[in-house]
């Protein structure tokens, strides 16, 4: 991914509320993981608070603290719950 846009992944149940399962966004300048997934959750009111979303930021688990910067690729999903 190139410029300024990070190329976003969903997954289960996200990918079901969003009616999608992958987009492109674009993002001028670094945001802090948190930030992001606030805004993505007030877009989409179903997916519940966001502190309740993981996300993993170019193929590993990140926290609401890391920083997305432009071109990065991003995934999102419910936490997995085992019985």
């Amino acid at each position: 991914m190139n410029g300024a846009t990070i190329k976003v992944l969903y997954f289960a149940q996200v990918a079901e509320h969003l009616g999608i399962r992958q987009e492109t966004q674009t993002l001028d300048t670094p945001v802090q993981a948190g930030v992001w997934l606030d805004a993505l959750a007030a877009r989409c009111p179903a997916l519940g608070p966001s502190s309740r979303l993981k996300l993993a930021i170019n193929q590993e688990h990140a926290g609401r603290q890391d920083i997305i910067q432009p071109g990065d690729e991003i995934a999102v999903f419910n936490p997995v719950t085992g019985g």
